[in-house]
């Protein structure tokens, strides 16, 4: 490994070591100010996270939050701010449940059927945002924030006992029809000694975030989307529809989006009721700038939430406020855009110090023109 090779390893690594030291210093700071002790909070965090449950419970929130980075991921991609995921996985998941509830079909079809629902729905609706850019000129940021507000009461007006809900017995609360054993997904005992099985969906994830790597970076879809994501001018200049990558980015990542409510769904809830998880957007939107938007790095993020999300609950009994938690991951975020800036402006002004080392250099002698010149022997 030659020295250029071991200082882009470097610069690239300082980035998140510098954001992880950053937010632990700050949280830190924080916790010794509301008089605890910061040590000693991490440690009982750590310890509470090892038990078979809570990493159980730590992988399967891992699981849901790693569809919502991707499909936020995938349209940074393009330079797009999709933050209508939030109303896309919940729109998804209702009519995705409804369909689910309603139907009786051979397991593995059924499972398909309302995933697909899931996926067409959150594609279709992301869409919206899509064309009024392309047509209209409207800021994906104004349309999918309007978007999410429309979902919220689209479902407050559909999931009615007139309509798609029912009374849920000896509860006050209603939803959809509880989808029948053949569209359940089992879960899978991967932690040992846990009660709690992880989420049968979990390959699922796995499998869209190797189709999103693969597709971004070794597919000449994912070249132009990068393309045009970074510079659109020269995208068109080189033959780029942006047009049309920007309806296709959309649909994309509100397809990807439907399934953020897949695992809570086919794996433990099976019905779409008033107490479903709802946020789950907007921490996709931290997770992805955490993982800079890569497979990997993304996985990572959703790793890290799922364990502060987890392993807060014990700070409750301990006397420290678990709000810390929302504080540290506000940090994390906040620590990453300032530490990938450092190390990008450290980066440009290393290559102007390389470049113009470089230019003061002597150039070297041609090769097979060594020899002295006759005129200076004399």
């Amino acid at each position: 490994m030659n020295a250029d090779t071991v200082r882009r390893v470097g610069l690239s690594l300082a980035a998140p070591a510098l954001a992880i030291i950053l937010s632990l210093a700050i949280t830190s700071a924080v916790l010794a100010a509301a008089g605890n002790d910061p040590f000693e909070t991490f440690k009982q965090m750590i310890e509470y996270a090892k038990e078979p449950r809570t990493t159980a419970m730590i992988i399967n929130g891992s699981v849901t939050y790693y569809f919502a980075a991707l499909a936020v991921a995938f349209g940074f991609r393009m330079n797009l701010f999709n933050i209508g995921v939030d109303g896309q996985y919940r729109l998804a998941a209702m009519l995705a449940a409804a369909v689910g509830g309603a139907v009786s079909l051979p397991p593995i079809l059924h499972v398909g059927l309302i995933l697909l629902v899931a996926v067409l729905v959150g594609g279709l609706w992301a869409a919206v945002a899509g064309l009024l850019k392309v047509y209209r000129g409207v800021s994906e940021v104004i349309s999918t924030i309007m978007l999410n507000s429309i979902t919220t009461a689209l479902i407050a007006f559909l999931l009615t006992t007139d309509k798609l809900a029912v009374q849920a017995e000896g509860s006050n609360n209603i939803g959809t029809k509880a989808i029948p054993a053949s569209g359940q997904v089992p879960g899978i005992g991967l932690v040992p000694d846990s009660p709690l099985k992880v989420y049968g969906l979990i390959v699922l994830a796995v499998i869209v975030g190797f189709l999103y790597w693969f597709v971004i970076e070794h597919s000449r879809f994912g070249f132009d989307l990068r393309a045009a994501g970074r510079n659109e001018e020269a995208a068109v200049a080189s033959g780029v529809n942006v047009k049309r990558m920007i309806l296709i980015s959309m649909a994309v990542s509100g397809g990807i989006a439907g399934l953020v409510g897949m695992p809570q769904l086919l794996g433990s809830s099976y019905t779409y009721s008033l107490d479903f998880p709802a946020g789950i957007g907007f921490t996709g939107i931290a997770i992805a700038l955490l993982g800079r938007n890569t497979a990997l790095g993304v996985a990572i993020g959703a790793l890290l939430f799922g364990f502060l999300d987890n392993s807060s609950q014990i700070l409750d009994l301990e006397g420290v406020p678990k709000e810390i938690v929302m504080i540290t991951q506000g940090v994390i975020v906040l620590s990453v855009v300032i530490a990938y800036e450092l190390v990008r402006r450290y980066r440009i002004v290393a290559q102007q110090r390389e470049v113009g080392r470089r230019l003061s250099e002597p150039p070297a002698p041609a090769a097979g023109n060594d020899k002295t010149p006759q005129g200076a022997q004399a």
